[in-house]
């Protein structure tokens, strides 16, 4: 590989080209329009890793940045369930507040993974989304002979989806 001047050692670049879908039409390129190809370049200075067989191969790096896509996404949520603003200037609340922001969206990822699995517009739905459809569920809850009752309202869109969730959640079975 030639290196560029100004470009660190061993520097590579990993040039992927795909045909777009649909939703990618309209932001392709004027050389992406004349091709027919969209294409994804990934700059990395990740050589060999030892012990590691295949490492150094342009199909293992392409996963590898691929799969830190999908972290750099789970930050996007995690910002969007409360860690864009910190409340306070002290260290202290702050901590507190970024663990239950985290919490949260741990607790929105496994209700994804256990509960909406098989849901198309709510498996892969943006926290927003989320919180609108099935956080946010009008309702209450009674207390009628020494039972509790939640009550929804049947006119709400996403009832259906929302018992779903719970009657998944609730028939979990506990492991020790």
């Amino acid at each position: 590989m030639a290196a560029l001047p100004g470009w660190s050692k061993g520097l590579r670049l990993i040039v992927r080209r795909v045909k777009p879908s649909r939703r990618h039409l309209a932001n392709l390129t004027d050389f992406e329009k004349k091709t027919g190809f969209k294409y994804s370049i990934v700059a990395s200075n990740i050589s060999r890793m030892t012990r590691i067989a295949g490492s150094h191969q342009a199909q293992w790096l392409d996963v590898l940045h691929r799969h830190h896509a999908v972290v750099e996404d789970r930050v996007r949520t995690n910002k969007a369930m409360g860690l864009h603003n910190l409340p306070a200037k002290s260290y202290r609340n702050n901590e507190g507040w970024m663990l239950a922001a985290n919490l949260a969206a741990d607790l929105d990822a496994w209700l994804r993974l256990l509960a909406l699995h098989d849901q198309d517009d709510l498996a892969g739905a943006e926290p927003d989304t989320m919180r609108f459809r099935l956080y946010h569920q009008p309702g209450h809850l009674a207390h009628h002979a020494r039972r509790r009752y939640l009550r929804l309202d049947p006119t709400w869109p996403w009832t259906s989806a929302f018992t779903l969730a719970w009657n998944r959640i609730t028939d979990l079975t506990a492991v020790t």
